[in-house]
């Protein structure tokens, strides 16, 4: 398990770390005015307990954000990772799992609002190649706007073994693909679904299409292209989501 540190800067990404009790926070460094507003959010228990807090003006919490060029907010946190969770574990005695499985995936801030709406729309999980998941990005904390301490990453070592292997324990792989044979839509999403998604430039690799069961698209404007990954993942999310509250 990595136990290394990094930081970590923005009011929601900070707050919803401060939340988790399974998230261990190093340092915190706030503006007054920061410390003051996490205790109007947080007025029944407080976030600040048992963590080493040091306030800074703005200008000098600069220095965390300014190369990414990311607004701190007044909010930066060193932290540690969290416990990954064993894919294999997790599958065990539960039904009707729906994952993510992205494939050559890496722009942080796509990540991080992928992440940030599968939390929204109950996604019990994200596939992704552990070499090609930044997890010490503050980009990619940032754009998750705190979501990432919800969502269960898996981070493996070969998509395509995971592939074969979930397939295996009876899942079902949509590849989802501008040229797909059938609308997301007109799926009926039963049983355990994995939805594969791969980058904006290259998609899925071709050894990895393979593994998938089905390729469907999103029914877009024809004079449009295609969409952003994160925008494609949450029109896809919000409507499994629905057909989950109507069983």
């Amino acid at each position: 398990m990595n136990k290394s540190s990094f930081f970590i800067v923005g009011q929601h990404a900070v707050i919803e770390a401060l939340k988790n009790p399974r998230r261990k926070v190093l340092r915190l460094f706030l503006t007054e005015e920061s410390k003051k507003n996490i205790h109007r959010k947080s007025q029944k228990r407080n976030l600040l307990e048992d963590v080493k807090v040091y306030f800074k003006t703005k200008k000098e919490l600069d220095k965390y954000s300014t190369k990414e060029d990311l607004l701190h907010q007044g909010y930066v946190a060193e932290i540690e990772h969290l416990e990954s969770p064993a894919l294999k574990e997790f599958i065990k005695e539960k039904n009707d799992i729906t994952f993510v499985c992205l494939d050559s995936v890496s722009d942080p801030r796509n990540i991080g609002s992928l992440i940030r709406s599968a939390a929204a729309f109950n996604i019990d999980g994200i596939i992704i190649k552990e070499r090609h998941f930044p997890n010490q990005s503050k980009l990619m904390y940032k754009a998750a706007s705190g979501a990432i301490e919800y969502v269960n990453i898996f981070q493996v070592s070969n998509i395509n073994s995971t592939l074969k292997n979930l397939k295996d324990k009876n899942f079902w792989v949509y590849g989802f693909d501008g040229n797909g044979d059938k609308t997301f839509t007109d799926i009926k999403w039963e049983g355990n679904n994995i939805l594969l998604f791969g980058s904006e430039g290259s998609g899925m690799h071709e050894h990895t299409s393979k593994y998938a069961d089905f390729l469907v698209k999103i029914d877009i404007n024809n004079k449009i292209e295609s969409l952003n990954i994160s925008n494609s993942a949450a029109i896809v999310f919000h409507h499994l989501n629905f057909l989950k509250k109507q069983k």
